[in-house]
């Protein structure tokens, strides 16, 4: 199937490893040229490894989101490297596991400054353009627990809720100029960020990794942890030309875990 993306220029946050990595490789093998980045460079040129490896196009960079003061500048460098961007995919890396009482609020802030205000303020930066061209994809990974609030992850959870009403606001008052702006959310997709969750998870309760596992996989009626590469596909059908009708709603990569209608 053709997605009628090939050429677009893609923006993908967070991209050197996890979620953010299968979504730049995913766009990537559709012919998209890619702008990765992170914080790490080493995990970075990984990144662009293995986008070349999968005969795409991409353009490292690093970028720390806590300084919101940086967008434009960035922004300006993948424009000047690869063209205008077509595609946004907004992701951040997750805060520590907390609880939701006695948090500093200096976390809070720090926090909602990486993973709300910095999205934001990348994707104003970038909306004008797209409304010049009449074509745009606005894409935001969240977490199912904006939805159904996964236990020690109160930050998260409640920063991650704020994106899911910011999108839907902002799809209606875009949607008039070719773009489309949507949320994907993951279950339990296997990387590096689930592990640690998952070990964390068997130090406060003093069980196994194993245990914790498996009591996972009992919720979740596909009864496996989901494969990074479907959800990067999932993202690249969303940017995709076929999903032209598609915007200001959720999509859910999850297995059928999350309970919530």
């Amino acid at each position: 199937m053709d997605l009628g993306i090939q050429g677009k220029v893609a923006l993908v946050m967070a991209s050197s490893r996890g979620l953010g990595r299968a979504m730049a490789i995913s766009l990537a093998k559709e012919g998209v040229k890619v702008a990765v980045t992170g914080r790490n460079l080493e995990d970075l040129q990984q990144s662009v490894e293995l986008i070349k490896a999968a005969g795409g196009e991409a353009f490292p960079l690093q970028w720390d989101l806590s300084d919101i003061a940086k967008v434009d500048g960035l922004v300006s460098q993948v424009e000047q490297t690869l063209g205008p961007i077509d595609i946004l995919i907004n992701n951040t890396g997750g805060p520590p596991p907390t609880p939701a009482a006695g948090q500093d609020p200096a976390l809070w802030q720090k926090s909602f400054n990486e993973m709300v205000l910095s999205l934001i303020a990348i994707t104003d930066r970038v909306l004008p353009g797209m409304r010049q061209r009449k074509w745009g994809r606005v894409i935001t990974s969240t977490t199912s627990g904006a939805i159904a609030p996964i236990k020690n992850l109160a930050i998260s959870n409640t920063l991650r809720a704020a994106l899911l009403a910011w999108s839907k606001t902002l799809a209606t008052e875009v949607a008039s100029d070719g773009i489309t702006v949507n949320i994907i959310m993951p279950g339990r997709v296997a990387t590096d960020r689930l592990r640690q969750l998952d070990e964390a998870r068997a130090k406060r309760e003093g069980i196994s990794y194993e245990e914790v596992v498996k009591a996972s996989l009992q919720q979740i009626p596909m009864g496996r942890y989901g494969d990074p590469k479907e959800y990067g596909d999932a993202a690249t059908f969303l940017a995709s030309q076929n999903a032209s009708f598609i915007t200001g709603t959720i999509m859910r990569i999850d297995g059928g875990q999350i309970q919530a209608i």
